[in-house]
């Protein structure tokens, strides 16, 4: 699969509330998903930028027709709209994060963004190292991952 989004970059929030999204990214996201993002907070620590499509695959309504999710998929939802909203990609590469997110994930002018595979972390830097530090990976912790993902391959 091309075009993932990995790897970080430093990057300033401006006085409007924008970040500009470094070139590898935004190249990777207009290219495979266009401009549209949904753009929210599901655990407050952290900002999350979602291309559009990413997140309309997430949110799909099953096939039945069910009106009336599951209350957890309510509760998620309602957590993810709360403050998150739509937005895109501007002619210079920028994109709005509101207040309420900038408040909550405690944002301030240097913020980290991180690639995730299909989605986008944005992190305060004082914030990222904070919890870094009180929880770095172990061996074991390695060990656990590898096999995660090895059972999520594909026979």
């Amino acid at each position: 699969m091309g075009n993932l989004l990995i790897g970080s970059y430093r990057a300033r929030l401006d006085k409007g509330g924008r970040i500009k999204i470094p070139e590898k990214f935004r190249t990777a996201i207009e290219a495979r998903f266009g401009i549209g993002l949904f753009i929210t907070s599901l655990e407050d620590d952290f900002i999350q930028v979602f291309p559009l499509p990413v997140w309309e695959k997430m949110m799909e309504t099953p096939n039945d027709g069910s009106v009336y999710p599951d209350p957890d998929i309510q509760e998620f939802n309602r957590k993810a709209n709360l403050s998150g909203n739509h937005g895109e990609i501007d002619s210079k590469g920028r994109v709005l994060i509101n207040l309420l997110l900038r408040e909550k994930a405690g944002l301030q002018t240097e913020v980290l963004i991180i690639g995730v595979n299909n989605y986008l972390e944005i992190w305060d830097l004082v914030r990222l190292n904070e919890k870094m530090s009180k929880k770095p990976l172990t061996h074991e912790d390695f060990k656990n991952i590898t096999k995660l993902m090895a059972d999520r391959k594909p026979e």
